[in-house]
């Protein structure tokens, strides 16, 4: 495993625990050139889901996009980085769990805001105002309205 510091390849385990689902494993190393410590994640390698996009293009999914979109969602939020590990890892088993191959990237985009919505109602309408593309205020007043209704 490379060091994200200093590129060193030698690094040695302190620590190693699952994730709360199970799926991944978690470990904390520390690199032996630097002495800085990092995390690597590590999960099994299963088939690739295929993204359909709304002009129907399709590519691998990619959990990174997911989890820089809910970064940029969650900034100055109090939310920690497990929470959107775990929006991300539950996301990502729900559409193994019942896709056939490939899923519409509209369904992933809903299913992000369900989990946002639950979490932090800001994040939920910063997510929303940028999946949705607001043209105007009304659009924007209409998503606030439904929030305050449940």
């Amino acid at each position: 495993m490379k060091c994200p510091y200093c590129t060193e390849v030698s690094s040695k385990v302190v620590d190693s625990r699952a994730t709360e689902d199970n799926t991944t494993i978690r470990r904390r190393r520390e690199c032996l050139g630097c002495s800085k410590r990092f995390t690597t994640y590590e999960r099994i390698d299963e088939l690739p889901i295929i993204v359909v996009k709304k002009d129907g293009r399709r590519e691998r999914f990619d959990r990174n996009k997911i989890m820089s979109g809910l970064i940029k969602a969650c900034e100055k939020r109090p939310i920690s980085r497990e929470q959107l590990e775990g929006i991300v890892n539950s996301l990502e088993q729900k559409i193994r769990n019942q896709m056939e191959g490939e899923v519409e990237s509209t369904v992933i985009g809903e299913l992000v805001m369900n989990y946002l919505c639950q979490l932090d109602e800001v994040a939920y309408v910063r997510f929303a105002s940028v999946y949705r593309q607001f043209k105007d205020i009304e659009n924007f007043r209409k998503e606030l309205d439904k929030l305050l209704d449940n």
